[in-house]
């Protein structure tokens, strides 16, 4: 049996997916079953919120969809893709 995943994120937090579910589900109003392959392993995305069940809204580049904690980890600035521009890093 595993173990609860308490991960804590708040809205907006860059999260990177680290393990493939079987299938995903989108995050509209009315639901929708699709094949994991509209998302990559690797592929990041901003958190848009969280439902019950440890179920979190997260935003990628080919929409939202409503994943476990477990398949996803928090992306700090030096892992990201993206450059980071805080004021330490400005010459």
């Amino acid at each position: 049996m595993s173990e609860p995943c308490s991960v804590q994120w708040t809205v907006g937090d860059r999260v990177r997916l680290i393990f493939m579910p079987t299938y995903v589900k989108t995050a509209d109003p009315m639901p929708m079953l699709r094949p994991p392959t509209v998302l990559q392993l690797g592929e990041e995305g901003i958190v848009l919120g969280q439902r019950s069940g440890n179920y979190w809204s997260v935003r990628f580049q080919k929409g939202a969809f409503l994943l476990e904690g477990h398949y996803l980890e928090r992306v700090t600035d030096d892992q990201s893709g993206y450059l980071s521009l805080s004021p330490s890093n400005a010459q």
